[in-house]
């Protein structure tokens, strides 16, 4: 029996979302659990997956429309129903076709000529027409940006699917093929005429075919995340505090604990864990500034930046102080994963207090970043550099690290925020603290 899809809440109190991407082709059978279409949200790209086996008999929704929550986006039927009277189907649910961005389906007279009765031509089927492509949404967007197909994809990812590189390989070589062509092709070789005194030949340098740049659309993230970041910085009276972890035994348990962890822990991971030993020594700083009042959290939920092929997000591990640096390793890698697949979800990126981003793993030494609304503070992490280090009135060369925390002064001010930069330190110069 026919029913209609409608787009779901992917976002807690969201209206409305971009439907970004189609996965499953009209008429084409899929499974419980495929995705068969991407939403973006304003933190998010999010696949969709289908709750039982069933068939799109027609997507009511072209690509990159806009769409109210509980609007229909698509006709799903079973296999049965394939090539069914779609318009009356649509009818008989209060549902008025809508224009689609798939393409048309070849016209079919009401009544064959004698002439074609006679001849009759099959249908040619390829196999590329039936075969479902496996592609994630960021190497398809950039496939159509450059105007190529999927045919012209040599898959490398796992399973036959086709991932970015694979993408970007194929858009060089289109690119080189276009620049081949374009060449122009010598004229036949004419005698030149004999002069007493040839004259220096001057050619003209080629003038350049575009003005040197193109214009990349802005994505639904890149424009939240700009938004959210550029009201953060206006509207949020941001101070900042700097210190100097000396991280010498921080990195001996680091290799102590890989030595045995079934997961590779990173030294942001080790921060991480004394992030959240740090909030439960002062947990007033375990805060956000709401309108209404201070909210508090009582567990240490924290955020983590992770630059992915989508974009920049910051999903949120839950309740740290009840994981080990293993674990917290464990859940870091699988959020880079779904970041990088598209597939986080909107709980994902929801709550905490603080955001951690590193960029330490770049060689940058230290910076400060912006605070990620609604969490009253976040903590930049450098990189670990040998240094001269004065201990006891002698000196010592030492691993260090720089750490900056951009503070919300209307949550946190200046002493609680030093009383909670010193309790990091703490921990990251007694690192056992984290495995306590």
């Amino acid at each position: 029996m026919a029913t209609l899809l409608r787009l779901p809440e992917v976002a807690a109190g969201a209206t409305e979302a971009v439907l970004s991407e189609w996965l499953v082709k009209e008429n084409t059978p899929y499974r419980t659990e495929d995705p068969i279409v991407v939403l973006e949200t304003d933190k998010a790209l999010v696949e969709v997956a289908a709750e039982s086996d069933a068939v799109i008999l027609r997507a009511l929704v072209p690509n990159g429309s806009t769409v109210e929550v509980g609007a229909p986006i698509a006709l799903l039927g079973d296999e049965s129903e394939i090539g069914a009277d779609v318009e009356q189907l649509l009818a008989e649910l209060g549902v008025p076709a809508g224009p689609t961005d798939r393409e048309p389906a070849p016209a079919t007279p009401p009544e064959a000529s004698p002439s074609a009765q006679e001849a009759p031509v099959p249908p040619v089927t390829t196999e590329s027409e039936n075969a479902r492509v496996f592609i994630s949404p960021l190497a398809r967007r950039i496939l159509k940006e450059a105007g190529l197909t999927t045919d012209q994809v040599r898959p490398t990812g796992p399973h036959g699917r086709i991932v970015r590189r694979d993408v970007e390989r194929a858009v060089e070589e289109a690119r080189a093929s276009a620049a081949a062509a374009a060449e122009p092709v010598p004229a036949p070789a004419q005698p030149a005429p004999v002069e007493p005194v040839p004259a220096p030949v001057r050619t003209a340098s080629p003038q350049p075919q575009t003005a040197g740049f193109r214009d990349i659309p802005h994505t639904r993230l890149r424009r939240a995340v700009a938004s959210r970041l550029t009201a953060s910085k206006q509207t949020v009276p941001h101070f900042y505090l700097k210190r100097t972890a000396r991280i010498d035994d921080l990195l001996a348990l680091r290799k102590q604990l890989n030595e045995v962890s079934p997961q590779k822990i990173s030294v942001n991971d080790l921060v991480i864990a004394a992030v959240a030993v740090a909030h439960q020594a002062v947990p007033d700083a375990n805060v956000i500034w709401t309108d209404e009042g201070m909210r508090q959290f009582e567990s240490v939920d924290i955020a983590v930046a992770i630059a992915s092929e989508r974009g920049l997000v910051t999903p949120v591990l839950s309740a740290v102080e009840r994981m080990s640096p293993s674990a917290i390793a464990r859940e870091v890698k699988a959020y880079v994963q779904k970041a990088n697949q598209g597939s986080l979800q909107q709980g994902d990126l929801e709550g905490g207090s603080l955001t951690v981003t590193n960029l330490g793993m770049y060689g940058v030494d230290e910076f400060s970043a912006i605070i990620n609304p609604p969490h009253s503070a976040i903590l930049a992490v450098g990189a670990g550099r040998p240094a001269p280090l004065v201990v006891d009135g002698t000196v010592q060369v030492a691993t260090q690290m720089t750490l900056v925390l951009s503070v919300d002064h209307r949550a946190i001010d200046g002493a609680l925020a030093a009383q909670w930069m010193e309790a990091l330190v703490g921990a990251l110069e007694q690192p056992l603290r984290l495995v306590a």
